[in-house]
């Protein structure tokens, strides 16, 4: 009877002393908690980024932005929204599961480009005109950075573009 009571008191204690996990990164490395069990848990490059601190107010400025983002939570992702009323909206999302292989795009609406140091995809689909494009950055094999642009007219997909490359040109030098 007296062991039963102990049980739950020794497995508690067997816990404490446990170091917490900590973070070790080198430059251009994912982040990997060890902890001194010695397992570890691989986590997202994007982790340590906030998508609404990507854009700086000169560079939001640039962008054609007067106001704040505003955090967005989309499924597993984080994103950021700018709007400017009349005009455009701007979305920045942070994918840390899927990189650029593993987002499903229409093959005749993507096309491959660099930016920066950085593989992108621009996404739009110009027959259709609907004032839409996206921006997505591949942070290595597994971690996605899109920026999507939708102009407040639906029309004029060559401005959305044109606006969706000037953000992902201007955070892409913050991604790892």
């Amino acid at each position: 009877m007296a062991v039963k009571r102990l049980l739950p008191l020794v497995l508690l204690l067997a816990g404490c002393g446990a170091s917490p996990a900590t973070r070790v990164t080198e430059p251009g490395a994912s982040l990997i908690p060890i902890t001194t069990s010695g397992s570890v848990e691989l986590l997202s490059p994007l982790d340590p980024l906030n998508p609404c601190e990507l854009l700086s107010p000169s560079e939001r400025s640039e962008a054609g932005l007067t106001s704040l983002g505003k955090a967005k939570p989309i499924g597993p992702t984080r994103a950021c929204d700018w709007t400017e009323t009349g005009k455009f909206g701007v979305t920045i999302t942070l994918d840390g599961r899927n990189g650029l292989a593993d987002l499903q795009l229409a093959k005749k609406t993507a096309k491959s480009k660099k930016v920066g140091s950085h593989q992108a995809l621009e996404a739009a689909d110009r027959k259709a005109g609907d004032g839409t494009c996206a921006v997505l950055l591949g942070v290595g094999d597994s971690a996605s950075v899109q920026v999507d642009v939708s102009n407040t007219t639906f029309s004029d997909t060559g401005l959305a573009c044109e606006r969706a490359g000037t953000v992902a040109e201007l955070i892409e030098p913050k991604l790892p």
